[in-house]
């Protein structure tokens, strides 16, 4: 391994490895160091979210949500089933080597563009210097002109409630559960806890999930959070709001959890807990004395608005900096990064950002919520369409959900856009795309949708704005 580089990158997620593909893209000579190690000792790449996240939650909503759907919809579409059984060990191989494949194919994606990949833990030193511990524990020191800092972050733990990995347990020991807990209590109905609690309910679980706000899903706009509350009652999901977590007990092979609301102190006797209060920036051991990079009192690097770091060529991108918790910001950071050091023009724009929760039925949006634009002052007006008038999704069998466009009343600019309802993941990138550009309600008005598309419940939703809408007609 040579020791010198032009770029050194400290993590292969979601951020470090498209930042260390497009610096080799450009050019320069990169080497990429990730510490990732499997249950089973093996390295990965891909972090968090190809090994323990993302990819492999998605791999399991989409089984779980056919096995929700042969159990309860087939019948409507005239597909008689018996006796339907699920192969949790089955279920569970798929998804690792859908994990495998993918991971796999980073290591195949740096070979072809030149990134050498080191599998070990790294320690930036002052004066870019990189020191390199080895799964074998050998160590090495190489150096770069400059240093990307992807650390990436972990699941949070509660104080009161420290993760045992058997009965409390985090997102990752979520996903590799090799029996169906019958009683599940999932403290946080974020999108992690959401999904989780979504995955193990339809293969039979009764789960609690446990709130501390007061209010459901405070981070997406309020209309869709209470659509979305409906569904998820109606799903089995035994969502508590206001139920601040007192601590937990494990004995006899079962967890009493003991938390706070309304009504005062409750308990509740379950299998397993999955702890879901977010994550939190990782960064142990990142960093010698003296190299210039701070941390800020929330445990994030902190980083300018072009993820420079203030000390001299050391930048830091993904979840280990300010912004959203999300793997696609993560990698536009990696790759805006990539290109500055290689002299290119680059920008991020924070303010377009989607996010998705990919429950049934899916939560998407990008912009401003209702709440946000009151709360600035503008005015506006807003559009929303039903996916029950949409043919398309009845002949899916998903008429659930709706469409809402908000817009700049004077301008008439998007300002945000929510959907909840069939594959509003998909959906919502149109919307992204059309705020990228400055769109306004009526340039979406005026674009042709085919038909039959749910992608026609964005169209109608902007003609709603205007009380325009052809479909809907409760306009």
């Amino acid at each position: 391994m040579a020791d010198s580089y032009d770029v050194a990158v400290i993590g292969a997620g979601p951020a470090g490895y498209p930042a260390a593909i497009r610096a080799a893209q450009n050019g320069l000579r990169v080497v990429c160091v990730d510490a990732w190690k499997n249950r089973d000792g093996t390295p990965a790449l891909g972090g968090t979210c190809l090994n323990a996240g993302c990819i492999p939650s998605k791999a399991l909503l989409e089984s779980t949500e056919l096995v929700h759907r042969a159990q309860s919809e087939f019948a409507v579409h005239g597909i008689r089933t018996q006796g339907i059984t699920v192969d949790l060990a089955a279920m569970q191989k798929r998804r690792a080597g859908i994990v495998r494949t993918m991971t796999s194919g980073i290591g195949a994606l740096f070979k072809a563009a030149g990134v050498t990949a080191v599998y070990g833990s790294a320690r930036l030193l002052a004066g870019r210097r990189v020191e390199v511990s080895a799964h074998d524990g050998s160590k090495s020191e190489i150096s770069a002109r400059h240093v990307v800092l992807a650390s990436g972050s972990v699941p949070a733990e509660l104080p009161s409630m420290r993760f045992d990995h058997e009965y409390i347990c985090d997102s990752w020991d979520a996903l590799e559960f090799d029996a169906v807990p019958p009683r599940l209590c999932v403290i946080g109905a974020g999108i992690i806890g959401l999904e989780l609690g979504s995955v193990w309910r339809r293969l039979g679980s009764q789960v609690v999930i446990l709130e501390a706000l007061e209010n459901f899903l405070t981070v997406a706009d309020q209309q869709l959070a209470l659509e979305a509350a409906r569904h998820f009652k109606r799903q089995g999901l035994d969502i508590r709001l206001g139920a601040r977590v007192a601590g937990a007990r494990v004995a006899n092979g079962a967890v009493s959890v003991e938390y706070a609301d309304a009504r005062g102190s409750q308990s509740i006797a379950v299998d397993k807990v999955i702890v879901a209060v977010g994550r939190k920036p990782y960064a142990a051991g990142l960093l010698g004395p003296d190299t210039g990079v701070k941390i800020d009192e929330r445990g994030f690097i902190s980083v300018d608005e072009e993820c420079r770091t203030g000390a001299q060529n050391v930048w830091a991108v993904g979840d280990c900096v300010r912004g959203p918790m999300l793997a696609h910001k993560g990698k536009e950071e990696g790759v805006a990064v990539a290109d500055r050091i290689a002299g290119r023009y680059a920008h991020v724009n924070y303010a377009v950002i989607p996010a998705v929760i990919y429950t049934a039925p899916e939560i998407a949006w990008v912009g401003q919520t209702e709440e946000q634009v009151k709360a600035g002052g503008a005015a506006y007006k807003s559009g929303v369409f039903p996916f029950a008038a949409s043919g398309r999704a009845r002949a899916m069998e998903a008429a659930v959900g709706f469409v809402k466009i908000l817009a700049a009343r004077d301008t008439d600019t998007i300002l945000g856009v929510h959907i909840i309802g069939p594959l509003a993941g998909e959906l919502i990138a149109e919307a992204t795309l059309a705020m990228e550009f400055q769109a306004s309600a009526e340039d979406l008005q005026r674009t042709i949708h085919a038909h039959p598309t749910l992608a026609e419940a964005v169209h109608e939703a902007a003609l709603a704005t205007d009380k325009r809408s052809i479909d809907n007609i409760n306009k």
